[in-house]
């Protein structure tokens, strides 16, 4: 893989270009976390990319949009803006259809990762009837609390063993920072799980908490897992955060113990 394009002044690929993929190992955030050896959830990292477009042999161009899920177990995530320069590159490139770019995207990210993915290119036309969602479950949003702290506290996450409860929850105020640049994420957390009655209140100063954290957007959801596994014990979890785009690119991490296939669900802000 090329050297990593983060924080330089970078082109878009004439032609298409496989080797503009850059492999971030898992395993250096992880090891921060106290992740080694079976991993305390499964799960996917869901990338949309809005803006794919390539020539016919023709010459004549067609667009679509493209779907990727990534496993959680693969050994590297891809560097986001890695994949902005690749998928970039196919514009001016020759495909015999549409099946032919899915097919060369596959592979491509396969080889990145390091496991298998799963990759759908639709048509605008499919995509266009689409509608924007929302979050299931109760909004934290609501609750009225002091912040500030502004890197990752975990202090506010406390449970009440007394209560045993299902709960789903959300917020759209998540917020953390590109580790290499500086720039915002801004997006969405959903979090379902079963067990004793997480604190609100805290949760969402949690979440909050992340407003200057700089970290990569797979990186966030995992830490928001393990740390809320850790301090309030839930049998069943699951955390999902839906990310605004950048670059025609969205990011969607999810990570559960209970659930296998999230719902890609496209919400009003993406």
């Amino acid at each position: 893989m090329t050297e990593l394009p983060l924080g330089k002044t970078t082109t878009t690929p004439e032609k298409y270009a496989p080797e503009a993929l850059y492999a971030i190992p898992r395993s250096e955030s992880r090891e921060l976390l106290g992740l080694s050896g079976v991993l305390p959830f499964s799960g996917y990292d869901i990338w949309n990319a809005w803006e794919l477009t390539w020539l016919d042999p023709a010459g004549m161009p067609h667009v679509a949009t493209a779907e990727i899920r990534i496993p959680a177990i693969s050994p590297n995530i891809v560097e986001s803006k890695s994949m902005k320069l690749y998928l970039g590159s196919f514009a001016m490139s020759e495909f015999e259809s549409a099946s032919h770019v899915r097919d060369a995207i596959l592979t491509d990210l396969e080889a990145c990762a390091g496991a298998s993915v799963d990759v759908e290119v639709d048509a605008v036309a499919v995509t266009a009837g689409r509608r924007s969602r929302r979050l299931p479950g109760h909004s934290l949003d609501r609750l009225q609390v002091e912040c500030d702290t502004w890197e990752v506290n975990t202090a506010p996450l406390i449970a009440d063993t007394e209560s045993y409860v299902t709960e789903t929850l959300n917020s759209d105020l998540l917020r953390s920072l590109c580790p290499v640049t500086g720039q915002p994420d801004t997006g969405s957390v959903l979090i379902v799980y079963e067990g004793p009655r997480i604190d609100h209140e805290g949760l969402l100063r949690y979440i909050v908490s992340y407003r200057r954290h700089q970290a990569f957007h797979e990186n966030c959801v995992e830490r928001m897992y393990v740390d809320i596994l850790e301090h309030c014990r839930p049998v069943g979890l699951t955390v999902y955060a839906r990310y605004q785009r950048r670059g025609g690119i969205d990011i969607n991490p999810f990570r559960s113990n209970f659930e296998s296939t999230p719902q890609n669900l496209r919400l009003w802000r993406q």
